[in-house]
């Protein structure tokens, strides 16, 4: 049984426009998701439209069990590559034709965002009529007025910054978000109770702060750090006013810290300090280590956090490849830190980082079991191994995924960590997602086939990506600020082990961002 609150009835007779709002993934994950409750009140704000959501795998709407394709527009959220299959299966399931050329006039307005649409929207480009590049709520007032007056003329879309059209396959800038403390906050979110955890939202009912957006540490493997230049913030005397204010309006107490880089957060102890006198829970979900002070630390505790979310990625040597070059002094101070401040702690590790040898396996395992062996429960330390996924508008986007050798050094890291708090994710899965991420036209074929049948590992190996250095890649009319010439600068330090500075604290390197 699911009972929500705040959540908006409108009269369909007394609107312009039936919205859609799709997130094609489990209801915990979608009620977590920033954006997708950004968009939910912003779009209901409006008086001409009803925003409604559709979960999967539902296909009516959770506001008034509408079937998706009674909708004007359809909206999906796309944050992760393997949401692609279940976007396909929920068009199937509404009776809506896959295809964008198979749609008629009375067919819905298909349109998608987030991350995954922003960096290529290319595989998904047979199924969707236009792709929104960037951040939505700077867009999607635009797209509505546009739509009231031009209905599904497409060619209308392309005055719109940050708008992709498949059809026309024309250039679209990434649109972002200026200033953090004039943007859309919500206020009243929509706050769930169930008895069943896959309708409880991850951050168990707290207030989601969004303090930041952006970061420019520049981890070379992250699409997001390179996608959402540059680091914006909100000022933390207007998060809690926020905070307040929600407080006010859902009855809870507890706050989750969101941004890229929460722990970079130039007022972070201030607005901890202020959220606390102020009767708040805290907690968040990842911290950057180089940023975490002990005080920090012991105001994360005091307010109640029980796990702390670390991610040193790799040993010494390979993080300098990846441009993530932690003093080990650091990494062992916090760890110590937050062992004797009871903390149970979670650390993320990749393989697969270019260079990386069986060898620096070894060196892993070892690693990692020093860690562990740092609290008197080692079981409280959770490690999470995970393949390297070269992502487009990256350093890494001219890198292949091997998989034989991702395989290998998967098998070798759970037999010798088999007595420790480990989950390893699959090497097909890594695999398939590189193959979604980093893909072209041709992926859509056996999208569209793993809806009757579950293609092979020798069809998705058939169908990777080999990009040099000098080719056309499907994206290249995505911009998203960071110029080229940046990216293949950073592709041969990576090889050279060179660190790229952080820009918060050094000269400007002019990737590009700033010129947006």
């Amino acid at each position: 049984m699911l009972y929500e609150k705040n959540i908006f009835q409108k009269n369909y007779q007394k609107v312009d426009i039936r919205f859609g709002l799709c997130y094609p993934n489990i209801y915990r994950t979608a009620m977590s998701s920033m954006g997708y409750n950004i968009l939910y009140n912003l779009i209901n704000e409006r008086e001409d439209t009803w925003c409604e959501r559709i979960i999967y795998p539902n296909i009516k709407s959770i506001e008034s069990n509408t079937p998706l394709k009674y909708f004007d527009i359809i909206s999906f959220s796309l944050q992760f590559e393997e949401d692609y299959f279940n976007l396909l299966e929920i068009l199937r399931d509404s009776e809506i034709p896959l295809k964008r050329e198979d749609r008629g006039e009375n067919d819905p307005l298909i349109i998608a965002g987030g991350p995954c649409a922003s960096a290529n929207p290319i595989p998904l480009s047979d199924y969707i009529d236009l792709f929104i590049i960037g951040e939505g709520e700077n867009v999607i007032g635009e797209l509505l007025e546009t739509y009231k007056n031009s209905k599904k003329d497409l060619k209308k879309f392309l005055d719109i910054e940050g708008i992709y059209i498949p059809e026309f396959n024309n250039k679209a800038k990434i649109r972002i978000i200026d200033d953090l403390n004039k943007t859309y906050h919500i206020t009243q979110p929509v706050i769930s109770e169930s008895d069943d955890e896959n309708y409880q939202n991850i951050f168990n009912n707290s207030i989601m702060l969004n303090v930041s957006r952006g970061c420019t540490r520049g981890c070379r493997f992250c699409m997001a750090g390179y996608l959402y230049r540059p680091m914006r913030e909100t000022h933390w005397e207007k998060l809690i006013d926020v905070a307040l204010e929600n407080r006010k309006n859902t009855g809870l107490n507890k706050i989750t810290l969101i941004g890229a880089a929460v722990s970079d957060y130039s007022d972070l102890d201030k607005l901890i300090n202020g959220l606390e006198e102020n009767g708040f829970q805290i907690s968040t979900p990842s911290l950057r280590i180089e940023s975490i002070t002990k005080s920090t630390l012991e105001s994360l505790k005091k307010s109640g956090l029980k796990t702390i979310t670390l991610a040193p990625e790799s040993t010494s040597r390979l993080r300098k490849v990846i441009n993530k070059d932690i003093l080990e002094e650091k990494i062992f101070t916090v760890i110590k830190n937050a062992v004797e401040l009871d903390f149970n702690i979670k650390l993320y590790f990749l393989i697969g980082i270019p260079g990386e040898s069986i060898e620096d396996i070894y060196d892993l395992c070892e690693y990692m079991k020093k860690i562990a062996n740092m609290h008197k429960n080692p079981k409280r330390v959770k490690f999470s191994v995970n393949p390297l996924i070269p992502k487009p508008h990256t350093p890494l986007q001219w890198e292949c995924y091997d998989f034989k050798d991702i395989k290998k050094k998967t098998r070798y890291i759970k037999k010798e960590m088999k007595n420790y708090n480990i989950k390893c994710e699959s090497p097909k899965k890594g695999l398939i997602q590189y193959i979604l991420s980093c893909g072209d036209r041709h992926v859509s074929t056996l999208i569209e086939k793993s809806l009757t049948k579950q293609p092979t590992l020798k069809e998705w190996r058939e169908i990777t990506p080999h990009y040099g250095i000098d080719d056309s890649l499907p994206w290249s009319n995505i911009d998203v600020g960071i110029n080229e010439r940046f990216l293949k600068n950073e592709h041969k330090r990576l090889r050279n082990l060179k660190q790229t500075p952080w820009c918060e604290t050094s000269p400007c390197y002019k990737c590009g961002a700033c010129e947006k």
